[in-house]
């Protein structure tokens, strides 16, 4: 405070005072009959005055800042608290809105698929960065019923098949992977197929249906869904097909489908965990019902 008198700001408020001071002395000397003197001495003071009246508007807001600063402090912080409790209540409700969004759909997919029991929601925690297939870490596991060889599924359809598990985490292998074979056929036509994914394809965002006849009436658009298999229920939404094309030997045909969920955009999702396949499927497709899930140690 006392540095405040020493500064310039200081001087120039006195020495303005001083200069308002003379005049109302010379107002008064003159009675103040003088309008042409009186005019004349406004005019000249005018910017004067309003000069001074700036810089005592700021003087007072710097002294104001001073002496109130711990004051205005304390009211920031009570501020910035505030803002961080609505900023958490705003997170908790979006947290609230995301469960039951997931718990709608898992009741969708029980009352879809009453005969199959459902993991709780799965959530993707980590994702495979030199996985050009998009392979991806959830976090439920052999605690929650899960098992190798268990599909995960969305409400859109088929993810992958889970490949590695620990009590408390899985990983995903998606459609993506080569390693991946999906018996699948046309919702339109009933044409069959088999679905793999590669390399190429992954790159973007694509996987392929082979061994179709090529009498086989499908074209852009017909809907893919899932034959059954050991580790895929039947009738599960794989994509849709997005064109048709002969293969080099003439003998076949095959499409490009655009799978119903793109891995890198999967947050959530559910593992079936005690599917087994049906006896009727198992007949057409030539597989054993005592089949053992399909295990793997690592992803390409």
């Amino acid at each position: 405070m006392k540095e405040f008198f020493h500064t310039i700001k200081f001087k120039i408020i006195i020495a303005l005072t001083a200069v308002m001071i003379g005049a109302m002395i010379y107002s008064v000397t003159t009675g103040g009959y003088s309008s042409g003197s009186g005019y004349l001495f406004e005019v000249i003071f005018e910017p004067v005055r309003s000069l001074s009246s700036r810089i005592s508007e700021k003087v007072s807001i710097s002294l104001d800042m001073i002496i109130n600063a711990e004051k205005y402090y304390n009211e920031n912080q009570q501020l910035k608290a505030q803002l961080n409790a609505l900023y958490n209540d705003v997170i908790d409700y979006d947290k609230v809105l995301e469960e039951n969004r997931e718990l709608r759909v898992m009741l969708e997919l029980k009352e879809e698929y009453s005969e199959y029991r459902f993991s709780p929601p799965c959530n993707v925690i980590a994702r495979t960065t030199n996985d050009p297939y998009g392979s991806f870490t959830i976090d439920k596991g052999a605690k929650d019923g899960i098992a190798p060889g268990d599909p995960a599924v969305t409400e859109s359809g088929i993810v992958g098949v889970c490949f590695e598990v620990s009590p408390s985490t899985s990983k995903v292998r998606t459609l993506y992977s080569p390693k991946t074979a999906v018996g699948v056929y046309t919702v339109r036509s009933k044409t069959e197929g088999i679905v793999e994914g590669g390399y190429d394809l992954a790159a973007n965002g694509r996987i392929r249906m082979s061994y179709i006849s090529k009498e086989s009436d499908i074209s852009a658009g017909d809907v893919i869904v899932t034959s059954g298999s050991t580790n895929y229920p039947a009738g599960q939404l794989v994509g849709t097909v997005e064109s048709v094309s002969m293969e080099q030997n003439g003998l076949s045909k095959y499409a490009i489908i655009i799978p119903a969920e793109a891995p890198g955009t999967i947050s959530t999702l559910f593992v079936i965990t005690d599917y087994v396949l049906d006896e009727v499927t198992a007949i057409k497709t030539g597989q054993q019902t005592e089949a053992a899930p399909e295990t793997e140690g690592a992803e390409q």
